[in-house]
This record gives C-alpha cells, sequence and structure tokens, in this order.
C-alpha cells in the first residue's frame, strides 16, 4: 500500500510501522513529526538501539552517512516486520579551522529503497570544537562547556547555540522530509511500491 501524497489525503490508510534506529527521544519524536508532515496517513514510530558501526563521534560526511545508513539497516535486519527504517547520525567536520556540526537522515523501505539526506551544518564554538578533536562526543562536550546534562536528548547544540529559536527536533524534522523525497515521488525516482 503506498502513501497518498499530503494533498491527496485518504479517508483510511493502514497504519504503518517505521523503526527509528535509536533510543533517542529526539530522533523518534523527529522522525514521527517529519513523517506525519510528508504524508497523510497514520504512522507508528518506535525506537531501537542498534549498533552505528562508526566511531562514537563521526568525523566527515563519510563516516557519518555511512553511520546513519548502518543504523536504519541495522533496524531493519533486526526488526524486519516494520514498513520503514531511519538511520540518524549526527557528526562534525573541520574546515578551514572550523568545526561544522550536522547530521544524516536515511530512509529505508521493504524493498531496500534509500531515501538520504544531510541537515544545514553550523560552526561550533572552539571552546566546544577542542573538547570534540580532544575525543569527547559532542553532547558531552555541549554539557562541559554549557553546564548542562543530556543535552543530546534535548535541545542538543543546535538548541542552546540558537537559544532555542532551533531545537534539535525542528532541526532534524526537516531533514527527516527530505529523505521522504524519493517515496513522496515514487514515478521519478523508479521506487517500488507496496499497493
Amino acid at each position: 500500500m503506498g502513501f497518498p501524497k499530503r494533498k491527496n489525503i485518504q479517508d483510511e490508510v493502514r497504519q504503518k510501522l517505521v523503526i527509528v534506529g535509536s533510543k533517542n527521544p529526539v530522533k523518534i519524536s523527529c522522525t514521527d513529526a517529519g513523517f506525519h508532515q510528508a504524508f497523510a496517513g497514520a504512522f507508528l514510530v518506535e525506537g531501537l538501539n542498534v549498533d552505528s558501526g562508526v566511531s562514537a563521534q563521526p568525523k566527515g560526511d563519510e563516516e557519518t552517512l555511512q553511520g546513519a545508513i548502518n543504523r536504519a539497516k541495522n533496524s531493519k535486519a533486526v526488526f524486519p516486520e516494520a514498513d520503514f527504517w531511519v538511520g540518524i547520525e549526527g557528526g562534525v567536520d573541520s574546515i578551514n579551522g572550523e568545526m561544522h556540526a550536522f547530521a544524516w537522515i536515511v530512509v529505508v523501505d521493504s524493498f531496500d529503497n534509500l531515501g538520504k539526506s544531510k541537515t544545514s551544518t553550523f560552526i561550533l564554538p572552539p571552546a566546544v570544537a577542542e573538547l570534540v578533536e580532544s575525543g569527547l562526543e559532542l553532547g558531552e562536550a555541549d554539557d562541559k562547556v554549557f553546564d548542562r546534562e543530556n543535552s543530546k536528548q534535548g535541545n542538543g547544540a543546535v538548541g542552546i547555540l540558537t537559544s532555542g529559536a532551533l531545537d534539535r527536533k525542528e532541526y532534524y524534522q526537516q531533514a527527516v522530509v527530505l529523505a521522504l523525497i524519493p517515496f513522496i515521488n515514487t514515478d521519478m525516482y523508479k521506487i517500488a511500491i507496496n499497493d
């Protein structure tokens, strides 16, 4: 059964199960909001602890994207009964002496079709960047510099640095919707769907 596009709302659609490759409440919430923003229909979104297969703090596009792919595919391997599996992996990269933060989002369906998107990026303060370079995860570095606790399951660096103008859920949600583009436009991306 395919998804109706937001503009073609059907009266009744079977609830689809979406598994997120993380128990982080922000990642589950942004996935839920992103699927509901992109599609009409009912979704049940659940988190599952799976291994990313990359460093605790991925560096660069390649490693971060691989972590998101691994999370989606490992979720599918553990819970193959779902309709979609989502991997979200936050990463950092150093460019011209500045550390940028971002995340990759990957969506896999039952036919192994892949949708992916990268969030926008932002520059981390030097104090945070130095701690990440020394081996801490970004969330741990944020907690130390900003005297927070478990910020990666809250607003994250983006929420802290924008004084709440943009929280981590909103930051990821847009990229979740963008990763769903191939599933919204199945004809253009030549994606088979369950009818």
